[in-house]
């Protein structure tokens, strides 16, 4: 897989987000795509940035609202193929350790 993205997407309203947010993940399911949700967003990876975007639009008009904010941040690696994984790897690889501390 050669497309890395985070995405973010909730209905702009008071109070937990979280049934808009689970309808946006559970989109997610109908195209060829791994993701992975955390607390402040789902990482999604694709084979190409065209599938990539077809699933990013199906969560955006997956949440019901009068207004929807949706936050993407591609990274489309042409010449490597690589994973979201292996990214986080190499910053580890850098720190000489897991990139995760608990208070």
């Amino acid at each position: 897989m050669t497309v890395v993205a985070l995405l973010s997407v909730a209905p702009v309203i008071e109070g937990s987000m979280a049934e808009e947010v689970a309808e946006a993940v559970a989109a997610l399911d109908d195209f060829d795509v791994s993701y992975e949700t955390n607390p402040m967003g789902t990482t999604i990876e694709a084979d190409d940035v065209d599938t990539l975007l077809d699933a990013v639009g199906a969560a955006h008009r997956a949440v019901d609202g009068d207004r929807v904010s949706t936050f993407l941040k591609i990274d489309d690696k042409r010449t490597v193929e690589t994973t979201a994984d292996r990214k986080v790897e190499a910053v580890e690889e850098h720190l000489g350790r897991e990139a995760k501390r608990e208070r």
